[in-house]
């Protein structure tokens, strides 16, 4: 009698070529999706391809998933890097077919290689036209777009491989092992209150004002029980971290203790929650369990990009005619003065976070 996996597998597929190859917001969005199919079709290999620093995200990997560094920026740079890297792909995995995550030129190429082939193709539909009116200045169309993770499951189903979420997490409804962070913090106290804050993104349209996010961490640090985690990276973001962590009490800053995406995830599963922009941070901590509270403005929730399993309610933001003005916050804003984040009182961020608190 045929299984369950046999009956959804009907093209028969042995073996899966994944590509996502972008930023890693877009990376750890596949996380959910990915380790779903993988345990929906057990009987398939899966071997997914994305930036040799992103691999390490993939915490406790289904068995028949394959994490394959690719470097698009020197071996594979290109067009023809990419025709080099599907080449050596059917050759090393056999691969049978390719579900593109990521649909720009570099992934087309990898795509038409495999038509040549017969190997079938599946692609995200990023949906462009309902973007562009959602973030046009004038007339926008106010409705929430369809979620990336949504579109990234699509993409499984067009290639034959329906499948329902058996996603609960990084660690499942667990937290992970305290000892894997023991060098930055000891393990959790059972009456502290562990909050994380990463107050940074890529771009000035999704960070709030460092001197309101100050008053943030002053006011919490006040708490007597509570432990305040600093995320970020980078020289500029390490240097204003420390300087609150030697200025407030209570304050660990994480940004020159970074030991990879294992130990962050890590730290993060134990926080009562995380304050975060519209950033990687926001869906790090998703993945872990973790309640977020997000802070947005020039870009949306309804651009479909909310943290995973992550509440309206635990989202900040202005109700501005403007808003959103960009997907990514890379746009410069319109009027000059970024009020979409710059009007949010920090006493409204506090105020947030504290009832959160109160509720766990």
């Amino acid at each position: 009698m045929a299984t369950k996996n046999e009956i959804n597998n009907r093209r028969r597929l042995k073996s899966v070529l994944i590509t996502r190859f972008s930023a890693i917001t877009d990376v750890v969005l596949t996380i959910p999706v990915v380790y779903s199919a993988c345990r929906s079709f057990s009987d398939i290999n899966f071997y997914l391809a994305t930036r040799p620093s992103m691999t390490s995200m993939f915490i406790n990997a289904p068995k028949n998933l394959k994490l394959v560094g690719v470097d698009i920026k020197g071996k594979y740079k290109g067009m023809k890097g990419a025709h080099r890297l599907i080449n050596e792909m059917r050759r090393d995995y056999a691969i049978d077919a390719l579900v593109d995550l990521q649909n720009n030129a570099y992934s087309r190429v990898m795509r038409f290689v495999c038509c040549l082939h017969r190997i079938p193709t599946s692609c995200i539909n990023e949906g462009q036209g309902r973007q562009r009116k959602l973030i046009r200045p004038n007339n926008k169309v106010m409705l929430p777009l369809t979620s990336m993770v949504a579109r990234y499951r699509e993409a499984f189903f067009r290639l034959g491989l329906p499948f329902q979420e058996q996603f609960e997490g990084i660690y499942g409804k667990n937290k992970a092992d305290s000892q894997i962070f023991a060098d930055i913090s000891a393990p959790k106290g059972d009456d502290e209150i562990w909050i994380g804050i990463a107050p940074f993104a890529k771009h000035r349209g999704k960070v709030y004002p460092l001197e309101l996010m100050e008053k943030v961490v002053a006011d919490l640090s006040q708490i007597t029980h509570a432990k305040i985690f600093l995320f970020g990276g980078g020289d500029e973001e390490q240097k204003i971290l420390n300087e609150w962590e030697n200025k407030y009490e209570r304050i660990v800053s994480f940004a020159d203790k970074y030991r990879g995406f294992p130990i962050e995830m890590a730290l993060m599963s134990y926080l009562d929650v995380m304050l975060s922009m519209d950033s990687a941070n926001m869906h790090l901590a998703s993945l872990v369990g973790t309640t977020v509270v997000s802070i947005w403005g020039a870009t949306h929730p309804y651009c479909g990009f909310k943290g995973w399993r992550q509440l309206e309610t635990n989202t900040i933001q202005l109700p501005m005619t403007c808003r959103p003005c960009s997907m990514f916050g890379d746009k410069p804003c319109r009027k000059g003065d970024y009020h979409c984040l710059a009007g949010i009182p920090s006493q409204v961020v506090i105020e947030k976070i504290r009832s959160l608190i109160i509720h766990n």
